[in-house]
């Protein structure tokens, strides 16, 4: 197994929250399902857990910290044995800052998968910054794990004719033949006049021809694109966008569909740069 973006293993981020569980099993099927080893990374921030202008902490307190980090990571390890007794599986505890580090170990991953939201080292609720800090800066595909388990074997994806658009298609065919799933391309436009680009028709069908066995279906919706999305979420195992689509504003590093499908969906959703 080489160790480079595409072909590395399944990596997932546990912070020892019940979410962050429910990501561990997702990941591990996922694992399973592409015959890649899974990767367990808890990160060890030490700032979050006191006062910057607070006494250091003792020895035996800093001690204790380490073996709760340890212990968070193997019951994630545990959790996905259990999921996938077969499946190879490395958990490693690393020091440093949650992004930097997950960021660093997406470079070396086939797929980086977090949760949608999970706890700070002193029970503070992350709204799920970490997930969209990921998606739009790493490397891999990132899948933030929220909604309900669905089993609909169909993979949803949003496209608009943009370049990540067409990038995030080509990943939704793949992904599609890789579950044996039906696909759904949600082509969604406020201006009920407007019909698909033919170069999304075009990309439509050269993918198609590349894997005939996936059906495939393009929805145009009369709806705003996050609508649309969240909406069509509710009946997908997967949700798969671009980074940005057409209309975004360049500063941004993630765009707004996407930011708000990572918040809002019923169902995983993946982010394809």
């Amino acid at each position: 197994m080489h160790d480079q973006p595409g072909t590395g293993p399944v990596t997932v981020g546990v912070d020892g929250s019940d979410e962050s569980l429910t990501a561990v099993e997702w990941a591990a099927d996922e694992a399973r399902l592409r015959h890649a080893p899974l990767r367990i990374v808890h990160v060890f921030t030490l700032p979050m857990l006191y006062a910057p202008l607070g006494p250091p902490l003792l020895g035996s307190e800093l001690d204790s910290l380490r073996e709760t980090s340890d212990q968070i990571a193997r019951t994630a390890e545990r959790r996905a044995q259990a999921r996938a007794p077969e499946l190879p599986v490395e958990t490693t505890v690393l020091d440093g800052a949650p992004i930097p580090v997950l960021l660093q170990q997406a470079a070396h991953a086939s797929l980086m998968v977090v949760a949608s939201r999970g706890i700070g080292a002193v029970g503070r609720l992350l709204v799920g910054s970490t997930g969209v800090e990921l998606a739009a800066r790493a490397p891999c595909p990132v899948v933030v794990v929220r909604g309900r388990p669905h089993k609909a074997q169909r993979i949803v994806v949003g496209v608009d004719g943009s370049d990540p658009s067409l990038a995030a298609l080509a990943y939704a065919f793949d992904e599609a033949a890789l579950r044996g799933a039906e696909l759904t391309a949600v082509h969604a436009v406020e201006d009920a006049t407007v019909t698909a680009d033919p170069a999304l028709i075009e990309a439509i069908e050269r993918h198609g021809r590349r894997l005939p066995d996936v059906p495939v279906d393009l929805v145009t919706v009369p709806a705003h694109p996050a609508e649309a999305l969240i909406n069509a979420s509710a009946a997908a195992d997967l949700l798969i966008v671009g980074s940005r689509g057409r209309g975004g504003f360049r500063g941004l590093l993630l765009g707004s569909v996407s930011q708000a499908v990572l918040h809002h969906a019923d169902c995983p959703v993946a982010v394809r740069r």
